[in-house]
């Protein structure tokens, strides 16, 4: 969900050098930035984490919860399903290899946005011939449900739009299904961790009352959980410089993890983003993190820009992924690039069997290399594959799998 056009910036870009919103959109973030201030003053204390939950998902007015176009040219990014829709066709193969298993095939999608990538899904999976019991959707959103219902009944057969459920949240009874998540994990509140030559802090926020705007306030750990992290990180990292080397990490993954064990009789999980494996995430040299805002095609540092206009995102950890996941009782059946990903599921075969003028074959050709390059999306973007009760090998990590990366 959270691809800006711009995807190489550095992140470093000041808040000042951003357009400046309207008239409207400044309304709407300050209701929102009023409601934080009355939770910061009964509460006292404000982890980031709870800070970014608020500011993207609080009901009517959070970045996700709201009604602002989001992506697109009109947004404030771009996803691999509005790229091109060769990149769901190419994830609805390696879903119909698992659905074709199951007891009863169902697909789970969480962060559908637009509804983009089940449009192509549903249409693909009808053109391999692949039956569907339902295509449920995890959606919070009253905004993006109904944006999702437009497209499905402006594109797709009633029959197949009859599939389609919208969930408040998971099933209650297990099912089997494949669960998709594409650009779902690095919008998960995590916490902000700041290490200084003799001391581990963790990143809270408070207003400031002279600049009027919300600001970090870094101060001692007390959870065990992060204490733990601290000191390993510490370990990893070595001796920091008095400038000091700020990171995140994603409590909430491990639960959500364990929340879809629970409701996976059997099948699999994939889930696609950009991260890297711990190795790589945690390195000595990247002392700012990965924490990234989005506002109109722009990335920046400063999750403080007006809040509820702008996305604020990290990388993933998927070597946390893959521990949590094997606690909560998946095999990791697959790690991989998105571009071995894509071509392991059939990109290649796919885009020579298109029938396409000149000009078409000209965009569909620019569209892979945004998919598959490593400049572009090729290879900042995993897939990593999570499986139970299900031991076939995956198509989607035939062509290259990096497991033991992880």
């Amino acid at each position: 969900m959270k691809s800006v056009n711009n995807r190489n910036a550095n992140g470093k870009n000041s808040a000042k050098s951003l357009p400046e919103p309207n008239e409207e959109a400044i309304a709407h973030s300050k209701k929102l930035s009023d409601n934080i201030k009355r939770f910061l003053s009964r509460h006292k204390n404000l982890p980031f984490s709870k800070f970014m939950e608020m500011a993207l998902y609080t009901p009517q007015l959070g970045y996700y919860a709201g009604g602002l176009p989001k992506i697109g040219k009109s947004g404030d990014f771009i996803t691999a399903p509005e790229v091109s829709n060769i990149f769901s066709r190419c994830l609805a193969r390696q879903a119909a290899q698992v659905l074709s298993q199951l007891d009863e095939a169902n697909i789970v999608e969480f962060g559908a946005g637009q509804g983009t990538m089940a449009k192509d899904i549903l249409l693909e999976l009808e053109n391999l011939q692949q039956p569907l019991h339902r295509y449920y959707i995890v959606e919070i959103s009253a905004d993006l449900r109904q944006r999702q219902k437009q497209t499905f009944e402006q594109h797709l057969p009633a029959e197949i739009v009859k599939k389609v459920v919208w969930l408040d949240k998971l099933p209650s009874t297990p099912i089997s299904a494949v669960v998709l998540a594409n650009e779902v994990l690095d919008a998960m509140p995590f916490e902000r961790l700041r290490i200084e030559p003799e001391r581990a802090l963790q990143g809270y926020v408070v207003f400031n009352e002279k600049t009027q705007q919300f600001d970090w306030d870094f101060q001692t750990i007390t959870d065990a959980k992060l204490q733990k992290f601290a000191n390993q990180l510490i370990k990893h990292i070595g001796k920091v410089s008095d400038l000091g080397y700020e990171t995140e990490i994603n409590l909430n993954l491990k639960p959500w993890l364990k929340s879809l064990n629970d409701i996976l009789a059997e099948g699999a999980v994939f889930l696609i983003d950009y991260g890297y494996s711990r190795h790589e995430y945690y390195q000595p040299a990247r002392v700012m993190g990965t924490l990234r805002c989005h506002y109109q095609h722009r990335a920046h540092n400063n999750p403080f820009f007006y809040p509820g206009l702008q996305d604020i995102t990290a990388h993933v950890d998927f070597t946390a992924v893959a521990e949590d996941a094997f606690d909560s009782g998946f095999k990791i059946a697959g790690f991989t690039t998105q571009a071995h990903f894509l071509m392991g599921s059939g990109l290649l075969e796919m885009s020579a069997d298109l029938d396409a003028d000149i000009t078409e074959q000209i965009q569909i050709a620019q569209q892979i290399k945004t998919l598959t390059l490593p400049d572009e999306m090729g290879e900042t973007f995993k897939a990593i594959a999570l499986t139970k009760n299900f031991n076939q090998p995956l198509i989607g990590f035939n062509v290259r799998d990096l497991r033991h990366q992880l």
